[in-house]
């Protein structure tokens, strides 16, 4: 068995060897993700494991081997599914394996700019810590909670909040408002944007999801409630968000995700003080990033030994020959 690493930033590749080692699977990284390079380290091989590099269709009919693609994560944007499902190329992700990070990210963001802990730190390291330009501060308890996705780690936002003495509600799009789900009341998108102080994003994206969060619904928000976005950058309007801080018509916003990433030098967010700003590492722990590295490797190993997978997004490619390639 030949599993190929197309790209990834990982400091190390112990945790992945570990588990191909016990498979007796052999693990190479290929020397950049540019096409050329991974078809060139990955002919003959089994399965490859991406974090960025793009597969589609040219890419998996210059490989015709490929049986599995493991994702390094939960979202699956660079890898065309479709033409992997046409092959009979399995696709996994994990798409749990951070659950309480990015849920423990999102409570501090929103907590840091509800507070505007990063703007006070900032203050300080500059010699002044008047109360007058703080104000208004509202402590927690008895506020109002909105959690847009009652996914895994939406769901996980909401137990964290209503912890901290939020009253949560939610939005989903599979479930019917008035209903409630743990003890969080469902409501409508607009229902939630009119009443709470803190508005937590967590769905996919995708055409329908893209700027769901736009002018429009920001103009619907209070004004002292703050945006927390954890997704995918393209959830949320970005621009539009920087015109609303800028106008003081919201009082914050945490994000982790941007519509362009890394965020551009100068952008109109980072010169925002009323806005916490973090690199897309909500998923970050050291317990995640283990679980992660272990997991998409064993998905793409079940696989290619012929055993269903933990996680699979297309399990009809499940038992197809490398789609009948060969």
């Amino acid at each position: 068995m030949k599993i190929v690493i197309t790209d990834c930033d990982h400091d190390s590749l112990a945790e992945e060897r570990a588990v191909a080692d016990a498979a007796g699977a052999e693990l190479l990284l290929a020397p950049s993700a540019a096409a050329a390079d991974v078809v060139a380290a990955a002919t003959g091989a089994d399965a490859l494991v991406v974090q960025y590099a793009r597969v589609d269709a040219d890419l998996l009919d210059a490989l015709p081997t490929v049986r599995a693609v493991g994702r390094y994560g939960v979202g699956v944007d660079t890898v065309d599914v479709d033409a992997c499902t046409a092959r009979g190329v399995a696709v996994c992700n994990v798409p749990d394996y951070g659950t309480e990070s990015v849920s423990d990210h999102a409570i501090a963001l929103a907590l840091a700019a509800a507070r505007r802990i990063a703007w006070m730190d900032r203050r300080v390291r500059a010699g002044a810590g008047e109360l007058a330009p703080l104000r208004p501060v509202h402590q927690f308890g008895g506020r109002v909670f909105g959690v847009v996705g009652l996914g895994l780690i939406g769901a996980a936002t909401a137990r964290k909040a209503a912890g901290l003495g939020y009253r949560v509600v939610a939005t989903d799009a599979r479930r019917a408002p008035g209903t409630t789900v743990d003890g969080v009341e469902v409501v409508t998108l607009d229902d939630l944007l009119a009443r709470a102080h803190v508005v937590s994003l967590h769905v996919p994206l995708t055409e329908g999801t893209r700027h769901l969060i736009g002018a429009a619904e920001l103009a619907r928000m209070r004004p002292d409630a703050v945006v927390v976005n954890t997704s995918r950058g393209g959830v949320l309007d970005t621009a539009a968000l920087a015109d609303a801080l800028r106008a003081g018509r919201l009082h914050g916003a945490g994000l982790d995700v941007f519509e362009e990433e890394p965020l551009p030098p100068g952008h109109p967010l980072a010169t925002l003080d009323t806005a916490v700003l973090t690199p897309h590492l909500a998923w970050y722990s050291e317990e995640s990033y283990g679980e992660l590295k272990r997991r998409t490797v064993q998905n793409v190993v079940d696989v290619c030994a012929g055993r269903p997978p933990a996680d699979v997004l297309n399990p009809e490619a499940l038992g197809t020959p490398a789609g009948g390639r060969r």
